[in-house]
């Protein structure tokens, strides 16, 4: 069969859902991983034919595209920070605003490097670790920090441990649960992407993250909906070090209220900034332990 006809077949079946141009990205990403081919191949060699097994490759993804599953979970795989990162239905896709929360620990880590005169590595503790993108990513760009992942998920831990292996860096991962946190340990920096979209929040989301992304790492009731924020900020209260960094990734809707949770545990230099689309997406808190100025 013509790989040109298959794409036919793809607008046919999948524009009226998705839209043409977001059709043509899917068929590419599906060209470069399967036939390991560059997507303009096809416009270069409008006869291209592929043997049966591609055909049910290429329908098997239609199928499930159909269904509004995620093209990262179609393809097994998804791109955070210029790293490869596994994912399945058990772990939330790696967004580009969480990108940006990650650089601005980053750039925040240099000069906190420089004020540790004692030769200790930074140790940062990432909750709710998920596939691990943020924990791996901090890893990869800070080898010289000791990074920690939790999740309360062994299927999610399970993914982040390959994540760890496949990016070739070492991060440690505990199997807890955030409002039991038993770690002994004190930290520079805790960051976390928690759950924080409100379940009334749910009409205006898109059908793919609904039907397939886990539901235990995205919504929270509306009458409590910085449950997690909190537990996180008592836990960070006991084991950040003095002048230590929490990082959280925030509801656009609650950056009020997130700033003013900080603001009641004792946070200082507390900073919000926006996502790549505008939205206010993430929170910083500095905390000074009583006494110490």
């Amino acid at each position: 069969m013509l790989l040109r006809e298959v794409k036919s077949v793809f607008h046919r079946e999948l524009d009226a859902s998705y839209g043409r141009d977001e059709v043509n990205s899917f068929f590419g990403m599906l060209i470069e991983q399967h036939l390991n081919l560059q997507r303009f191949v096809l416009a270069l060699t409008p006869e291209l034919t592929i043997d049966k097994e591609s055909e049910t490759f290429f329908f098997q993804a239609l199928s499930r595209l159909r269904l509004h599953e995620p093209i990262q979970y179609i393809l097994g795989s998804t791109h955070f920070m210029d790293l490869e990162f596994l994912v399945n239905e058990h772990v939330l896709i790696p967004r580009p605003e969480t990108e940006d929360l990650v650089r601005w620990i980053l750039s925040e880590t240099s000069p906190l490097n420089d004020q540790l005169s004692n030769g200790e590595p930074i140790k940062i503790l990432d909750l709710g670790t998920g596939s691990g993108c943020i924990a791996i990513a901090l890893a990869k760009h800070l080898p010289r920090t000791m990074v920690y992942g939790i999740d309360v998920s062994k299927k999610a831990l399970e993914m982040a441990k390959k994540n760890a292996k496949r990016n070739g860096v070492k991060v440690t991962f505990f199997e807890q649960d955030i409002f039991k946190l038993q770690l002994e340990d004190h930290f520079d920096i805790i960051v976390s992407n928690p759950p924080y979209v409100r379940e009334s929040e749910k009409e205006g989301m898109n059908a793919n993250v609904l039907q397939n992304e886990p539901e235990m790492a995205l919504f929270v009731p509306d009458g409590n909906p910085l449950l997690f924020y909190r537990a996180i900020a008592e836990f960070a209260v006991e084991r950040l070090k003095p002048f230590g960094s929490l990082f959280f990734e925030i509801n656009q809707y609650l950056a009020v209220e997130t700033e003013q949770l900080l603001h009641d545990h004792n946070f200082s230099e507390i900073e919000h900034r926006k996502d790549l689309f505008g939205n206010d997406r993430m929170v910083k808190g500095t905390f000074t332990r009583p006494g110490l100025k």
